[in-house]
């Protein structure tokens, strides 16, 4: 199963208080005004928020999904995710909301425990 930009948009716009808005001719998820997914100009790839510190480690362990844009990404929080490489909905939904964690306000994320990420096995 291959996901597409319909699945980025059904996805994103299920998050609380999420709206769609162009820019760069694009479409972009936000949340509180701030974006937290972009869909490529392909639509085989979306950006999403990812702190810097932790882009490297993930395009390491798997560069088939993960990768940034050269010259572009390079000072920003994000990261591009290939569609393709992605295992399932599931996974597509675990970065999406991940991303909406980031950018949303706290008051809004504490609002919505279920979007929290299971705690860490010990």
């Amino acid at each position: 199963m291959t996901l597409t930009a319909d699945d980025v948009r059904a996805i994103a716009l299920s998050l609380p208080d999420t709206a769609e808005k162009l820019a760069w001719g694009q479409p972009t998820f936000r949340v509180a005004g701030k974006i937290f997914a972009a869909l490529g100009d392909d639509d085989a790839t979306v950006g999403v928020k990812c702190p810097v510190e932790e882009r490297a480690g993930l395009i390491a362990s798997e560069p088939e999904k993960f990768f940034v844009r050269e010259g572009h990404d390079d000072n920003y929080a994000w990261l591009r995710v290939r569609l393709a490489a992605l295992d399932d909905v599931a996974e597509l939904t675990a970065v999406l909301t991940d991303s909406w964690r980031q950018a949303a306000p706290r008051r809004l994320v504490s609002a919505h425990p279920e979007l929290n990420p299971p705690p860490a096995d010990d």
